[in-house]
This record gives C-alpha cells, sequence and structure tokens, in this order.
C-alpha cells in the first residue's frame, strides 16, 4: 500500500516512460514532517547521476511554519536517491550512451512509512507526440461522456 504525497504530471506529458524504478530518499527530520503533510512539488524535478550517486534536483519541500530556524531545510536542495549499485550503473550507460533522461514520477510512503520515489528512465517527446497524447486523452474524455449519458 502506497501513500501518495506528490506527483509529477508534467513528466508523463513531457516524457515517454521506458522502464521505472523504486528509489529511497535521504530527508532530514524537517522534510519528513514536511511530506507527511504533502508539502512537495516536483514539477520542474530531475535527476542527475553525480560521482556514482543519484541525486533529486530542484524538488521543493517547504517547510511549515512550526519548524525551529535552526532545523530548516533548503527547499530546492540536493536530495540523494538511494539505490543498488548495479542499477545505478546501468543507468548511467543508458543515460550516456542512448541520451535517455532520468526523471521522478512521485513521491509517496510505502508499507513501512518510508519516504520513497518513483524514478524513471525516459525519452523526451517532440511536438507531435505531445499533440498525440492530448488527442487521444480527449478522445477518452469524450468516449467516457458518451458512455455516462447512455
Amino acid at each position: 500500500m502506497k501513500k501518495i504525497i506528490a506527483r509529477n504530471k508534467k513528466a508523463l506529458f513531457d516524457y515517454s516512460i521506458i522502464e521505472t524504478f523504486e528509489a529511497g530518499l535521504v530527508l532530514k527530520g524537517s522534510e519528513v514532517v514536511a511530506l507527511r503533510q504533502a508539502r512537495a512539488n516536483l514539477k520542474d524535478s530531475f535527476v542527475r547521476i553525480i560521482k556514482g550517486e543519484l541525486f533529486l534536483l530542484n524538488a521543493h519541500i517547504s517547510y511549515l511554519s512550526t519548524t525551529h530556524s535552526y532545523y530548516k531545510h533548503e527547499e530546492r536542495g540536493a536530495r540523494k536517491l538511494l539505490m543498488h549499485r548495479k542499477q545505478i550503473d546501468k543507468l548511467l550507460g543508458k543515460v550516456s550512451i542512448e541520451g535517455y533522461t532520468l526523471v521522478i514520477l512521485d513521491l509517496y510512503f510505502n508499507a513501512k512509512n518510508k519516504a520513497k520515489a518513483t524514478l524513471a528512465l525516459a525519452k523526451g517527446k517532440n511536438l507531435h507526440d505531445k499533440r498525440q497524447t492530448l488527442k487521444r486523452k480527449q478522445a477518452d474524455l469524450d468516449a467516457k461522456m458518451a458512455m455516462k449519458n447512455l
């Protein structure tokens, strides 16, 4: 059972997803409390491999007003993602050679109450692919409305 905190809808529109992975997050206490209040935004976030480690960059986790100034975290700071070495090496090969990119699809708490992220290996869509996605989405909505009215 997953409790979804934040979802990156823009990534699903801008990229075609090839493969998904689960990664743990290294967080401070104030960040975990903010995530429990669903105070996260993944709109412009992305993942980079730096010195053999995965980092989530540009993800916004705002702090609560009750957080003491000493314990406040950086809202858009880099957060380390935890994965097995073999998986990271596999991702590094695909990103560097085949031109794929890494994006975060969502943040959630798993059954053991650990903060996790769904990481996706993705390929950027062209403009005509995005138009096709919008057309397909609109056609599905029209079909649902027609079935509902029957």
